[in-house]
């Protein structure tokens, strides 16, 4: 059995779940598989072969199913490889190597190599904008617009939500409706669908517990890539004030948008990072 499972039913009935997600895929796809070091992984890929290319990388607990509201639009205009991340609920090696390490790093560089993919605008949630963070600091070369939503590393990760969430699981399956809405920042208004598959994955997906390293002031000075970065003002999860004023301090040509409504789950984003994704693109076309 998979170890970042709690069993290989709710496995199995996530993988089904997953299945149908990318069955609804808004646009054709051609899916990869890509050997690397820490395992296989998966990548959705749509979009003109011709066009300028955007990776997006999803959040803990999800998968590339979470880019099925955003990708129609995108993939107009790019060609979008929609990575799994390894160790989370997709279809990518259940792999967990450290975070306070390169081989996150190391891991993209042989996924981007073998899709062709010499550098990149990068799209991430959460996770994924830790994972986009490191490597455009790690990678400057390789990465030309980083376009982050509630990304961890830059604020404090709070864990008040996570032991309020731990005191709400004895109460069944009403505790855990309550944790997923008051950590995830979900409401009615994105659907029964979206709050009832969290809730299945949080019931069957083993989350990591290792913290995410926050990135020093003098690293993220050194960024001088184009960068938007889009937080909720009522993020359970991370400092979302905290990460907008590091971020305003240290990148001071950064676009910092602050939600003040919204929580950790950040939706209908779709065409602002379009319009940040192609800024980048008119720009070079003008210059050509």
């Amino acid at each position: 059995m998979n170890t970042i499972y709690k069993s290989e039913v709710g496995a199995k009935e996530l993988r089904r779940r997953y299945q149908a997600g990318l069955d609804a895929w808004p646009v054709p796809a051609e899916h990869i598989r890509v050997p690397t070091p820490e395992g296989e992984t998966f990548v959705v890929v749509s979009g003109p072969e011709d066009a300028p290319p955007v990776l997006l990388l999803h959040g803990s607990g999800s998968n590339t199913s979470m880019w099925l509201r955003d990708v129609a639009s995108w993939a107009q205009h790019f060609r979008t490889y929609a990575l799994d991340l390894i160790g989370e609920p997709g279809l990518s090696a259940p792999s967990r190597p450290p975070l306070a390490s390169d081989a996150y790093a190391l891991w993209l560089d042989e996924v981007l190599d073998d899709l062709g993919v010499e550098s990149t605008s990068v799209v991430g949630m959460s996770l994924g904008g830790w994972v986009g963070l490191d490597y455009a600091i790690r990678r400057p070369e390789r990465v030309t617009r980083l376009a982050l939503l509630c990304p961890g590393g830059v604020g404090r990760q709070r864990m008040g939500g996570v032991v309020k969430a731990l005191l709400l699981r004895p109460f069944g399956r009403w505790g855990m409706r309550r944790s997923v809405v008051g950590l995830a920042g979900l409401d009615p208004a994105h659907g029964p669908d979206v709050l009832d598959h969290v809730m299945l994955t949080f019931e069957q997906f083993r989350p990591r517990t290792e913290r995410l390293p926050i990135f020093p002031d003098e690293v993220l000075s050194r960024l001088t890539l184009p960068m938007m970065v889009t937080v909720g003002a009522r993020d359970a999860m991370f400092d979302s004030q905290g990460t907008a004023r590091r971020i305003r301090q240290c990148v001071p040509h950064a676009t910092v948008n602050v939600l003040p409504e919204v929580g950790h789950s950040i939706f209908g984003q779709t065409e602002s990072i379009l319009a940040f994704l192609r800024d980048g693109h008119d720009e070079l076309n003008e210059r050509d």
